[in-house]
């Protein structure tokens, strides 16, 4: 897990106490406070010219969502990802940053933000004016720079996130604290787990070793499979557990995490419930 012993946690635990100390004292106007912050950190970790063409495709997008064609919007979301893989604007990017990691890591978050500029543009397409003014620009910067769910989700549609936000649960700090102190043992004891089959188990030694696999027996082929795909599960219990964990904080409620894939005989199945804010996206 290596993106977490970066910048990000500490990113994601400074969104926490903004989180908490608005809800305290500024609680009008906690989604203001969280879109500033998530830009500030927009800024410190991808760069002036990261948020710029982040804010260049929320503006692209806002824009486009005027006409109210939901062909349109995603025929936009469509090109502004494929800007993405065009030579010179590959080139430009990476001569922003000192690593690939950082690199990838931007055209991670501008695929993730692809998502909710399409979430936000086909909900504003269909809703009627009456609701215009919960649609607003500033409500789609709002959404588009909450920080748990910046670089890698879980995905929340802009219905979901607007009604929660504007609706807030009474605040406790008492079971605030209970929701902390179990969540981050379980946390925890995923991560641990994650890093045990990396490096005792050589997960990812054994699927680059091919004269390996080829020499195994079909049994213990399908037993590494098994073990690649499980691995996959527990990775994404992190993934999404850490943003879960500061949305249950902040108030809101997140996505399911994902579901234990060896309980599940299909792939269909399997996605239905491993993403669960991705499935909810796809069949509104």
């Amino acid at each position: 897990m290596e993106w977490g012993k970066g910048y990000i946690l500490w990113l994601l635990l400074g969104h926490s106490i903004v989180s908490q100390m608005s809800r305290l004292f500024m609680e009008k106007y906690k989604p203001w406070l969280l879109m500033a912050y998530g830009m500030l950190a927009c800024w410190l970790l991808l760069g002036i010219g990261g948020l710029a063409v982040i804010l260049l495709h929320i503006t692209i997008s806002f824009f486009v969502a005027q006409f109210k064609i939901s062909v349109l919007i995603w025929a936009c979301s469509l090109l502004l990802l494929s800007t993405l893989r065009i030579p010179a604007v590959e080139e430009q990017q990476r001569g922003w940053y000192d690593t690939e990691n950082e690199y990838y890591l931007l055209l991670f978050t501008l695929s993730v933000r692809c998502l909710y500029n399409t979430s936000f543009s086909l909900e504003y397409c269909w809703y009627g004016s009456t609701q215009k003014c919960y649609h607003s620009f500033l409500w789609m910067l709002a959404y588009m720079f909450y920080y748990p769910v910046f670089h890698n989700g879980p995905i929340i549609t802009f219905d979901e996130f607007h009604k929660q936000m504007r609706k807030q649960e009474s605040y406790s700090l008492k079971s605030n604290l209970c929701i902390l102190v179990l969540g981050v043992v379980r946390i925890l004891f995923w991560w641990w787990l994650a890093e045990l089959m990396i490096h005792l188990m050589y997960i990812h030694a054994i699927c680059s070793s091919s004269p390996l696999l080829e020499s195994v027996s079909y049994w213990t082929l399908g037993g590494l499979a098994l073990a690649q795909v499980l691995f996959f599960y527990v990775k994404y219990l992190v993934l999404f557990g850490v943003p879960a964990l500061i949305i249950q904080m902040d108030g809101l409620t997140p996505p399911a995490l994902p579901r234990c894939v060896s309980t599940m005989h299909s792939f269909s199945g399997m996605w239905r419930s491993f993403d669960v804010g991705l499935h909810h996206f796809l069949i509104r």
